[in-house]
């Protein structure tokens, strides 16, 4: 399985047997594709618009109502329960706040989200039902994304929309995590405590580069 094979090896040899580690080196091409779509080009020269960051916001609350959702009711499932703190990361709630702020109160009739969008979404929804042990897979690429990079991409789309305030910004803000890198660590170490079975494993670490790849489409 290729997955498996570049999970087990990177540039500098061996990795270890932590999940962490298998999933950041199964996806590291993915990561770097990421990093260079269309959006996050805009990003890194300052150039974020209001229309693309409203149909962000709008693919953002899709996926993350799948995600929550689906995580809130697997709650107790042996490999969510480890990793599962919706008080510190759910983006629910921000997500909504900043929707209404640029779209207002009847924001739900104005969303929009893309087809790209709608398959990350049906994948949750799918996993959730059938193999919830895959949605570490999500959970771990996409809080620990936002958590890595929120705090920049903030002060970016702050910048580059001209707002005065962080009114519509909330998505960014993670105020039940005091320090970001600590938390990370927590995290990790609760992911690697996670009991799968060889065939299991495999499937998360595929399952991590469909994240990845679900991401860039978007």
């Amino acid at each position: 399985m290729d997955t498996m094979k570049s999970a087990r090896k990177n540039d500098t040899g061996e990795v270890g047997s932590d999940l962490s580690e298998q999933i950041k080196a199964a996806t590291k091409d993915n990561h770097v594709r990421a990093e260079n779509t269309q959006l996050m080009l805009s990003y890194q020269k300052g150039q974020i618009t209001l229309p693309q960051y409203k149909v962000l916001l709008c693919s953002l609350y899709e996926i993350y109502k799948a995600l929550e959702e689906e995580l809130d009711r697997n709650s107790s499932h042996p490999a969510v329960a480890p990793i599962y703190f919706p008080q510190e990361l759910a983006r629910l709630e921000t997500l909504e706040t900043d929707l209404e702020h640029f779209f207002g109160s009847d924001w739900r009739k104005r969303v929009i989200v893309p087809a790209a969008t709608h398959r990350y979404e049906q994948r949750l929804r799918k996993i959730g039902k059938e193999s919830p042990e895959l949605l570490v897979a999500h959970a771990y690429t996409r809080y620990l994304g936002d958590l890595s990079g929120g705090q920049v991409l903030g002060k970016i789309t702050q910048k580059s929309l001209g707002l005065s305030s962080k009114k519509g910004l909330s998505f960014f803000s993670f105020p039940g995590v005091s320090s970001p890198n600590r938390f990370k660590q927590l995290y990790r170490s609760r992911m690697n405590s996670i009991e799968l079975t060889e065939e299991e494993r495999a499937g998360v670490l595929e399952e991590a580069v469909a994240a990845f790849e679900f991401n860039i489409q978007v």
